[in-house]
């Protein structure tokens, strides 16, 4: 009984406890939504407003927008509006131009048209006088003739004839006593100063040729210079455009070039080499390059000498050493340097005898043939070269003008121009002074050589062999050996096309290849 009495209780607790839950549980979600509906009105309220304050923004977006655009409208209309007006200026102006070059023109028209009209007039006056003239001149000719017997062209004809016989014996006479009158005084006088010019000059006569000899103390020494296989002489050769020749001639070396600056420089280099005893490829190459520094400095030294020697004074030091070099070269056989010291000299003796100024006529002297002796070939004359030479490093008017003018290339315009040109031809006219073959061959062998400089990838060209060879040193980097066949074929069809000379010529093309490293 205990038992079903304390179930009854469990099950009624149970019953009360799930109720009471049950009861809380229901108001605990009554308060949830009162909260929920609380949250959503406060949501809602602030997305109105949200939503309120961004609608006022578009619209003033949209009204500042639309201010704006408004604006600019407003502009391009004003804009428009002030080009219409512009134009509209500009052709009421045209159409004012206009009309005032329509009335100029009508009014120089008008004038023109009477103008015309009164020349017209004029000319029909003067055809009018002109007749009346004519007929009266007719009268009067015929008038004349019926007196004299002759028609007007005969009368004309025996007038003319006798005024020219006339004028031609007092010009004959005139020019008589002119001849007479010169040769009385300006042929002695020129013949005394000429004589007495040289007379006071005394010159070495001394002709320079292609060939010098080098003496050696033994023949031993010949060997060495030629080197294993005849590699020091080809290296000499090669170095300095010298043909060497090494025969039975008991101590001596024959070195043949028709350039002397070529021979000295081998001359000098062989000099060193025999003297120092080593004699090998790279000694040879720094011995020539070294002797063509000294030959250089030689010449300014020349230079320097020969215009002291003349009493010339504030040379250029390009023209110095223009002058210098004139002694490795020559014209017709005369050595060039001792054929311009002896006209600079010839030129001032005239100069002191005429009483013109001797220092402007033995500079001009002195200069005239530095044409003669260019760093590069030039289509020019000599003498004009000389001349612009002259006027580039500063030399007076007299002096350019003696130097250009001196084989009549342009007009004598001083008194220096045709001394400077007597005393070259009395320089080169004397005998022994000049031979045309050896210049000849000389310019034939230079030709040869600019042949081939004429071709790319030419480092040098040599001829030797007196012209019978010409030896061309490519730049291995830009030709190659079918190239090098080539080029010597090319070479020998331009000589051949050209060039006139005796019996042929062998053209060598040398391609070498130097590989160089230093070890440290």
């Amino acid at each position: 009984m205990e038992i079903v009495t304390i179930i009854i209780a469990a099950v009624i607790g149970i019953a009360g406890g799930f109720g009471i839950a049950k009861i809380i549980e229901k108001s605990n979600v009554s308060n949830l939504i009162k909260n929920a509906k609380k949250e959503a009105a406060s949501i809602l309220k602030d997305a109105n407003f949200e939503a309120e304050n961004i609608k006022k923004d578009k619209i003033l977006q949209a009204k500042e927008k639309f201010i704006e655009l408004k604006a600019e409208h407003e502009q391009v209309i004003i804009a428009r509006d002030r080009k219409v007006a512009e134009v509209e200026k500009r052709i009421r102006d045209k159409e004012s131009q206009v009309s005032n070059e329509l009335s100029k023109a009508k009014k120089i028209n008008d004038e023109y048209v009477a103008k015309t009209a009164e020349y017209e007039s004029k000319i029909e006056n003067l055809e009018k006088k002109t007749a009346e003239v004519e007929k009266m001149h007719r009268a009067q000719v015929e008038q004349l003739e019926a007196i004299s017997g002759l028609s007007a062209e005969e009368a004309k004809e025996q007038l003319i004839e006798s005024l020219k016989a006339e004028a031609k014996t007092s010009a004959m006479a005139h020019i008589q006593e002119t001849i007479e009158e010169a040769k009385l005084t300006a042929q002695q006088e020129a013949k005394k100063i000429i004589i007495n010019t040289i007379q006071r000059v005394g010159t070495e006569e001394a002709v320079e040729n292609c060939v010098s000899v080098f003496n050696i103390e033994s023949d031993d020494v010949k060997g060495r210079i030629i080197g294993r296989e005849g590699r020091n002489i080809r290296a000499i050769e090669a170095a300095t455009g010298v043909e060497i020749i090494v025969d039975d001639t008991p101590e001596a070396i024959i070195l043949s070039c028709f350039d002397p600056v070529r021979r000295e420089i081998a001359r000098l280099a062989l000099h060193k080499l025999v003297t120092d005893g080593r004699i090998h490829p790279a000694r040879i190459e720094e011995v020539v390059a070294k002797t063509q520094k000294q030959i250089e400095d030689e010449i300014v030294e020349v230079g320097k000498r020969t215009v002291i020697d003349l009493g010339i004074h504030g040379l250029h030091p390009e023209l110095i050493k223009i002058v210098g070099r004139m002694k490795y070269r020559s014209s017709y056989g005369q050595n060039l340097l001792q054929h311009s010291r002896e006209v600079a000299k010839l030129c001032g003796l005239m100069a002191a005898e005429l009483g013109l100024n001797v220092k402007l006529a033995k500079r001009a002297g002195l200069l005239h043939d530095i044409g003669k002796v260019p760093d590069t070939e030039s289509d020019l004359p000599h003498a004009l070269l000389g001349m612009q030479w002259a006027e580039k490093y500063g030399e007076k008017e007299e002096v350019c003008n003696a130097i250009g003018a001196h084989h009549d290339e342009i007009e004598m315009k001083s008194l220096l121009s045709p001394i400077v040109q007597v005393c070259d031809a009395i320089s080169g006219a004397r005998p022994g002074a000049r031979r045309q073959v050896l210049d000849s061959y000389i310019q034939r062998l230079k030709d040869l050589e600019d042949i081939a400089y004429g071709f790319g990838g030419v480092k040098s060209a040599y001829a030797i062999q007196a012209g019978r060879e010409l030896r061309v040193i490519v730049e291995s980097e830009k030709v190659s050996d079918e190239m090098a066949a080539k080029l010597s074929f090319d070479i020998s069809h331009k000589i051949q096309t050209e060039m006139t000379y005796p019996g042929q010529v062998k053209i060598t093309v040398i391609r070498e290849t130097r590989a160089v490293n230093i070890a440290k």
